[in-house]
């Protein structure tokens, strides 16, 4: 009587990836933070930096609201809208001193050579986080989507439930790579695994209670131990 051998399950595959953008890929947070105290203060609202870099990551909308709500200030929502457009406008005056963060590059292309499906997720409008493609050395259908194409942006989890759809992802399957409490939040409520960089400038603490299951310093600290998400080279031992 022979003996019958059971082949084992197959492997799953690794998750796909869903990247914030500001303070995850590129090192722009701060560009951002004086881009909006240049465009409150237009608008005669003074705010000390720190408030307003507790709030990146969010929509400019929220961001806004939470802004006035903290202040007791009111706007219309044109005026709204004019401060939206002058932060972009301010943002955009700065945009040569932005740079791709340490890794990043290599990160995605460790990504794309190893068959690994990721996109891109950000609050910001196509209009100034369009130009991070070029930076990154990126194609234009690189799969990204921008504030301009949800109904909600974080802490609401449109985004990365947009990014996973044009992967043909689960969201329960993806892993979110952020760098701010507002991208862990979404991840949660998206269904999928946090991971927070401290390039943003929130600290481990704060990143590890909003949901990350880990914390790298930066994406070359997260390309260094991409076996602790479960993305493995071909030579890694099993």
């Amino acid at each position: 009587m022979s003996e019958t051998t059971t082949a084992p399950p197959p492997r799953p595959a690794a998750p796909a990836l869903l990247f914030d953008l500001d303070g995850t890929l590129i090192d722009s947070v701060y560009q951002h933070v004086i881009a909006w105290r240049n465009a409150l203060a237009e608008a005669g609202i003074d705010l000390a930096v720190w408030r307003i870099h507790r709030r990146i990551g969010m929509s400019g909308g929220l961001f806004v609201n939470a802004l006035m709500r903290e202040t007791g200030l009111k706007l219309t929502a044109e005026q709204v809208e004019e401060v939206q457009r002058a932060h972009a406008e301010e943002y955009l005056k700065q945009r040569a001193s932005v740079v791709p963060l340490p890794g990043a590059v290599e990160l995605l292309r460790t990504l794309t050579d190893r068959g690994i499906p990721w996109a891109i997720a950000t609050s910001g409008q196509r209009r100034t986080a369009g130009h991070a493609l070029e930076l990154l050395g990126l194609p234009e259908d690189t799969v990204m989507v921008t504030r301009d194409q949800v109904r909600f942006a974080k802490p609401d989890p449109d985004l990365f439930l947009a990014a996973a759809d044009r992967l043909g992802a689960d969201p329960r399957q993806t892993m979110v790579v952020g760098d701010s409490v507002w991208d862990l939040l979404a991840a949660r409520r998206a269904g999928a695994l946090g991971v927070g960089l401290l390039s943003g400038g929130y600290g481990r603490d704060e990143l590890e209670r909003t949901g990350a299951y880990r914390v790298y310093t930066d994406p070359a600290d997260l390309l260094a131990r991409l076996d602790e998400l479960g993305v493995r080279s071909g030579d890694e031992a099993v």
